[in-house]
C-alpha cells in the first residue's frame, strides 16, 4: 500500500538509524532474531490484557523488520539465507502476536465476542501466512507478487493502530478489518498471478499459427523441391512425364518419345 516514495524514505530513515548498531557489530541476522523475541514479549503482554502497550511494543518490534534490512545494506552483509531467514521468523512474528490475542480472548467470559475475537484472530493468521505464500510462490515461479493491499508493514501498522487507539473496546473491530484486507490481498495476488498466466498463453497462441504456417511453407517449398529435382533427372535420362486420364503422372518410355517426335511434322 506504501508508495515506492515512501519505502525509499523509510530506507534511508532506517540506515540512519541502524549505524551505531553496526558500528557496535549487530549483524542482519542478530536484529532479525531480536525482532522475534520483542514479538514474543509482545504476544505475552497481549495474553495478559494489556492491549494498548502490547501496541505499543508491537509498533517498536515492528521497526525490527526494517532493522535487518537496513544493517545487511550498510554492512554489505546482503545474502540470500538473510533474506530468508527474514522471511521466515517474519511469519512466526505474525503467528505469535496473534496467539496472544486468542489467548486474552479465552479469559474473557464466554459470549459471542470471545468467539467472535478468537475466529478472527484465526482468519486474519491464516490469511496473513497465505499473503506472504502467494508472493514466494509467484516470485519462485518467476512472477511478480508484490501486488495487493496489506503487506506486513501495513498489517502491523493497522493491528498496533487498533490496539492502542481502541484497546479491547474495538478489538472485534480491528480484528474484522484485519481478516478483511488480508484475505482480499491474498486474493488479489492470486488474481494478479492468473492474468499474467493468461496473458502469457494468450501472446504464445497467438504467436503459435503464425509459426505453423512458416514450417508449412517451408514443408511445401521443400516437396516441391524434391519434386522437381525428380522430373529433372528423368528428362536427363531421356523420357518425360505425361498425365494420365486419371490426373496420374508417369513416364514415358524412350521408344514412345522417338515414336511421337517422328510422328510430328518437320517444318523445313
Amino acid at each position: 500500500m506504501f508508495g515506492p516514495r515512501v519505502q525509499r524514505y523509510a530506507r534511508h530513515l532506517a540506515e540512519m538509524v541502524v549505524r551505531p548498531l553496526a558500528a557496535l557489530g549487530m549483524t542482519p541476522n542478530m536484529a532479525t532474531l531480536l525482532g522475534l523475541a520483542l514479538n514474543a514479549v509482545t504476544a505475552a503482554v497481549l495474553a495478559t490484557g494489556h492491549l494498548r502497550i502490547g501496541g505499543a511494543l508491537l509498533l517498536f518490534a515492528g521497526l525490527f523488520d526494517m532493522v535487518d534490512g537496513a544493517l545487511a545494506r550498510v554492512r554489505n552483509q546482503r545474502t540470500t539465507f538473510g533474506a530468508f531467514f527474514d522471511s521466515t521468523l517474519d511469519r512466526y512474528s505474525e503467528g505469535l502476536v496473534l496467539l496472544g490475542v486468542i489467548l486474552f480472548a479465552l479469559t474473557l467470559p464466554s459470549t459471542p465476542q470471545r468467539t467472535w475475537i478468537v475466529a478472527l484472530a484465526y482468519v486474519s493468521a491464516l490469511s496473513s501466512l497465505m499473503v506472504s505464500y502467494a508472493r514466494a510462490r509467484a516470485e519462485g515461479l518467476g512472477l511478480d507478487g508484490k501486488t495487493g493491499l496489506m503487506a506486513r508493514p501495513e498489517r502491523v501498522l493497522l493491528l498496533a493502530a487498533g490496539l492502542i487507539i481502541g484497546g479491547a473496546g474495538l478489538l472485534v473491530w480491528t480484528l474484522a478489518l484485519l481478516a478483511l484486507t488480508s484475505t482480499v490481498t491474498a486474493v488479489q495476488r492470486i488474481v494478479s498471478v492468473w492474468r499474467t498466466l493468461a496473458r502469457q498463453r494468450r501472446s504464445t497462441e497467438e504467436s503459435a499459427p503464425s509459426a505453423r504456417g512458416e514450417g508449412a511453407g517451408e514443408a511445401i517449398g521443400e516437396t516441391t523441391t524434391a519434386q522437381n529435382g525428380r522430373e529433372a533427372r528423368v528428362r536427363r535420362a531421356g523420357g518425360f512425364f505425361v498425365r494420365s486420364a486419371n490426373g496420374s503422372r508417369g513416364r514415358r518410355s524412350d521408344s514412345t518419345s522417338r515414336r511421337v517426335a517422328s510422328e510430328r511434322p518437320v517444318n523445313r
